[in-house]
């Protein structure tokens, strides 16, 4: 894969969103994307489980701490911005050391589409007792049989990613026999591979898969895979190997696994090497994703003409000061320099205004005279502040200036020049960001497509929908009416409301291309108020 950035964004753009990052907040999570799709390499390395995965590495480009995707992920939610189509679950079962890992990842590589995640069994077993931990070190506790994994907990797990949520996934060590103390972050997935010996067994999870593969490999085929992985990878003896397939794993497939390959839509011989079986599955998916391709944009441009403006929006006073600033920031003519001082005053005022906004309760306090006061203090966790980039990342200062330790968040989101649709390439949010009252930045607001992907992003992440705020420099009403209709609970705030979009998706009278007159950087001919890293949405 050629070393080129995500469209729209310099090495010298991203270097400097690294620095911002990493003084962020020092407790982010791992919600950036850096574990969900597949690999880029067409080489199969060599099986690794020690530790259990959530495989997947994208078409990305890596820095030294940050991952940005040239392959975004296209909209999941329709225009009233409810989730209108489901990731497509593929399930994988057969015995152990069938191949199931091999043949997922040779499904990956044929699909050649971003935002696929492989999800193993493997990460469910359930947490042993002391008892059952000595068990387990004599090859004496059982494996592989239904009551070793957490069917409830995978359940659940399955479902939240087939609607589009973020969820987090257990680290199975197979060395200790227990899961490690850090999960995994998984979040934004088209196609999940979901691959285990008991992926048939559960009646609940069978309901959840959109297509099932059963992988049939030789007995005495899977025997030797098995010694060769546990020997050289989870640092068994070949005596207690041979035990625990006698007395655990060849009963086990022959009651409750083998048996489930009648429920299977499609039989794989010899696994991943099987590639005319591959291409059929992969001809498949590819005409299911396109059935559900959507045009969120469109809709949006079409939709809430001629609407009063929404109760949840509110409009910074037009006094004279900030008609004022509206005037040089709005003037093509303003140098680079007055632009971005002028917008900075007018972002401090902006975010003033936003955090009245939030809840507060009566407080009382000592004054040095030794008398009461009644004032107020928040009432909340948190405030986090979440920009989208770049644009957004321009009023994080204003947020940092009048809330002490705010913790950011970060999502890159642009528009696919061949599509026209907005794609998601980015995501950082901190630790627990479902506790906390969000600031969602952004400078600009045409149609509203990136804000409501933006805002979907935080629902997926469970922060609740009245606790989110989109602040914004300037918005036409087709962004607000958009926002609005789909969130009615996200109290929207701004400077200013214009009331046109053109053909191009630029506001009128507008301001321009926001990102590139405070950066100093030029247009291309097609930007529009909806390109992230350039005007957003």
């Amino acid at each position: 894969m050629s070393a080129v950035f995500t469209e729209g964004i310099t090495s010298a753009e991203m270097e400097r969103v690294e620095k911002t990052s990493s003084r962020s907040d020092s407790s982010s999570s791992e919600d950036s994307l850096d574990r969900l799709l597949p690999p880029v390499s067409t080489g199969l390395s060599p099986r690794k489980r020690t530790t259990s995965q959530c495989k997947s590495e994208p078409p990305l480009l890596r820095t030294s701490k940050r991952t940005i995707y040239t392959a975004g992920r296209p909209p999941w939610y329709n225009e009233h911005g409810t989730q209108s189509k489901e990731a497509f679950i593929i399930g994988l079962c057969g015995g152990s050391a069938s191949g199931k890992t091999t043949a997922a990842q040779k499904i990956i590589e044929a699909l050649d589409v971003p935002w696929v995640v492989l999800l193993s069994m493997d990460s469910f077993y359930k947490v042993l007792t002391k008892e059952q931990q000595a068990l387990a070190a004599s090859n004496d506790y059982n494996f592989d049989h239904p009551d070793a994994f957490d069917f409830d907990l995978l359940g659940a797990t399955l479902l939240k990613l087939k609607q589009g949520k973020s969820v987090k996934i257990p680290v199975y060590d197979f060395t200790i026999h227990g899961r490690q103390k850090e999960w995994k972050t998984v979040y934004g997935a088209s196609v999940i591979i979901f691959e285990g010996i008991m992926s048939f067994t559960d009646k609940e999870i069978l309901k959840l898969l959109d297509m099932k593969i059963f992988v049939d490999t030789d007995s005495d085929i899977r025997l030797v895979r098995r010694l060769r992985r546990d020997i050289t990878e989870r640092g068994r003896e070949i005596d207690g190997v041979i035990k625990q397939y006698n007395k655990f794993v060849k009963p086990a497939f022959e009651q409750y696994i083998e048996p489930t390959m009648r429920l299977a839509d499609i039989v794989v011989p010899r696994g991943g090497g099987n590639m005319v079986a591959i291409d059929l599955i992969v001809q498949h998916v590819h005409s299911q994703l396109e059935e559900r391709e959507l045009s969120v944009r469109a809709a949006l441009a079409s939709a809430h003409q001629a609407q009063p403006l929404p109760e949840t929006l509110s409009v910074l006073e037009s006094t004279p000061q900030v008609r004022g600033m509206h005037t040089i920031i709005r003037n093509k003519d303003t140098s680079r320099d007055e632009f971005i001082f002028y917008s900075k005053r007018l972002m401090r005022l902006l975010i003033e205004h936003a955090l009245s906004f939030l809840p507060s309760q009566p407080h009382v306090v000592k004054t040095p005279q030794g008398h009461d006061y009644e004032g107020r203090t928040f009432h909340g966790k948190r405030i986090t502040g979440v920009s989208i980039l770049r644009a957004g990342e321009t009023m994080e200062p204003a947020l940092r200036a009048v809330c002490k330790d705010v913790r950011i968040g970060k999502i890159l989101i642009q528009t696919n020049q061949d599509t026209g649709e907005p794609e998601l390439h980015y995501l950082r949010l901190p630790r627990d960001i479902s506790e906390d009252h969000v600031v969602l930045m952004d400078c600009t607001v045409s149609t509203g497509a990136a804000a409501m992907m933006a805002i979907r992003v935080l629902l997926d992440h469970d922060v609740q929908e009245d606790k989110i705020q989109l602040v914004s420099l300037l918005m036409a009403e087709m962004g607000v009416h958009s926002v609005a209709y789909a969130f009615p609970s996200v109290k929207i705030i701004t400077t200013a409301v214009d009331k046109k979009v053109n053909d191009l998706f630029h506001i009128i009278p507008g301001i321009g291309n926001f990102g590139d007159r405070y950066f100093g950087t030029d247009a291309p001919l097609n930007w529009s108020d909806d390109e992230m890293d350039e005007p957003s949405y």
